[in-house]
């Protein structure tokens, strides 16, 4: 070995090594593949969320607020229900539905968990040091040397031009980031691509900016003033919060949805914005593509299936369910308000769905389907429920 090269003795002046010339090169072959293999890292993939997909903050031990902090999406706790500090202004807001240890939250527990081993499981993963502030990233999957991160001052996350690009950062024990830290993302990366899987809690510093899909073994802690693009999934303990915002990232990438046009059939698609929940496809493609119809308008536009003002529903109605998929499927479950109505294998199928018992204002209805590779797609739908209108010639007194 010289300068780099690697020389041979000459086999053709060398009769007696005629018979070794095979082996040799073999063996120079060899070392030319380890090397390229050891010089080559496995690209990060999406980590799929399930039914976890639409929460904004899901814990296992309850959900505790102090102030005005905004929860853009779902919130939901199981086995543990305790929600405390929402109840709208001056507490705590939350736009979108609560999930206080019914089915639907289970469900969501269950997918978190598998979501959590698809992370910690991706690798060959680059080792950084604890503190990741200062740094640019490039996607990819990365450990801690030390078994914890921490964030002070910026971390910027580079997507290279790909909105496709996955960031998936992993701790043994901590995430802790400092007061008015930030996670900043340019050149396409987008915080729904962004996995923090932490092997016990995380703690994000006073006034600080994140970005990602936090999912922690334990709790994570939210002190006051922080702005959170992203998730707090905590697999087993509390998600805490000081006046923050929480706001759940969709993904933009793709282009348009089911049979083009930006959605189920174009115009808009399931929950708005260009495909199915949002942002241009089936969470992500590759999966399973649910349809849902039949669901009286709600009014609104977009999220609750377009618009029809203040239309609202008395009675019962049938709605159809139609999911294409390529492999197969595991199972389909649907849901009315959180609470389990249906489960099937059916790609067709209807459920009627009556309103006796249900509570007066808006009603959900979500569809999970899972293939037979374990992808999924969710679909929701929102309808409004109102009093039968009165009968006969009114009664004027007075």
């Amino acid at each position: 070995m010289f300068g780099g090269w690697l020389f041979l003795p000459a086999i053709d002046n060398l009769p007696a090594m005629r018979g070794a010339s095979f082996k040799i090169g073999t063996v120079f072959l060899a070392l030319i593949a380890s090397l390229a293999i050891a010089g080559s890292s496995q690209a990060a993939t999406s980590v799929g969320l399930g039914t976890a997909n639409s929460f904004a903050v899901l814990a296992g031990a309850g959900v505790t607020n102090t102030g005005s902090s905004v929860i853009n999406g779902d919130l939901g706790t199981s086995p543990t229900p305790a929600v405390t500090g929402f109840g709208g202004a001056p507490g705590g807001t939350v736009n979108g539905s609560v999930h206080r240890a019914d089915a639907l939250a289970g469900q969501a527990k269950d997918d978190l968990t598998t979501a959590y081993n698809n992370a910690a499981g991706q690798g060959p993963a680059s080792t950084l040091a604890t503190e990741l502030g200062g740094q640019t990233l490039t996607p990819g999957v990365y450990n801690s040397e030390s078994g914890t991160f921490g964030i002070t001052g910026p971390l910027t996350l580079n997507g290279q031009g790909n909105p496709d690009a996955v960031f998936i950062f992993k701790t043994a024990s901590t995430l802790i980031s400092a007061s008015a830290s930030q996670v900043n993302l340019i050149n396409g990366a987008q915080p729904c691509n962004v996995f923090w899987k932490v092997g016990s809690s995380a703690t994000l510093g006073t006034s600080s900016a994140f970005a990602g899909n936090i999912l922690a073994l334990q709790s994570i802690s939210v002190n006051s003033g922080v702005s959170v693009k992203g998730r707090l999934l905590a697999r087993n303990g509390a998600v805490t919060l000081i006046n923050d915002t929480v706001t759940r990232a969709a993904c933009s990438s793709g282009g348009g949805g089911n049979n083009g046009g930006g959605g189920n059939n174009g115009g808009g698609g399931n929950n708005g914005g260009g495909g199915n929940n949002g942002g241009g496809g089936n969470n992500g493609g590759g999966g399973p593509t649910v349809q849902i119809n039949g669901v009286p308008r709600s009014g609104g536009g977009g999220g609750g299936g377009g618009g029809g003002g203040s239309t609202c529903v008395d009675h019962a109605f049938r709605v159809t369910f139609r999911i294409h998929d390529s492999v197969g499927l595991r199972r389909v479950k649907v849901f009315l308000d959180g609470k389990l109505i249906k489960r099937t294998t059916a790609k067709r199928f209807s459920v009627r769905v009556g309103v006796a018992g249900l509570r007066r204002g808006r009603n959900k209805i979500r569809v999970v389907a899972v293939d037979k590779n374990g992808r999924r797609d969710v679909a929701t739908r929102t309808f409004r429920h109102c009093a039968r209108a009165a009968t006969g010639h009114p009664d004027f007194t007075g």
